[in-house]
């Protein structure tokens, strides 16, 4: 029975917390919508828009349409372009030489 009344006591303090909590989280959003009437800027506070799930279907299909239509015309990504050795050679080899340039900077 100690274990409960314990419990009890943890449950009590805690929805006490979560009431100073939402008191505080109230005059937060307070000075934020002050504040962001100040300067002629919207409210924190206000609600955002949302779409119905209708809507959000609507768009759904019409992206998928689009993509559809994309696929149809058979326009396949364009092959990835290669560089050869001797050209990632020179890459490399021009790379090193930067790094030297730069150590030897960093050391004078």
């Amino acid at each position: 029975m100690a274990k409960l009344k314990g419990l009890v006591s943890i449950v009590s303090e805690l929805r006490a917390e979560r009431t100073n909590l939402v008191s505080q989280l109230r005059h937060v959003d307070a000075a934020l919508s002050v504040l962001g009437k100040l300067d002629g800027g919207s409210s924190y506070t206000s609600p955002r828009r949302t779409l119905s799930a209708a809507g959000r279907r609507k768009i759904s299909l019409a992206q998928k349409a689009r993509w559809g239509k994309q696929a149809a015309k058979g326009q396949a990504a364009a092959p990835k372009r290669k560089l050869s050795v001797a050209a990632r050679r020179r890459i490399a080899r021009a790379q090193r030489a930067r790094w030297a340039k730069f150590r030897a900077e960093k050391k004078s």
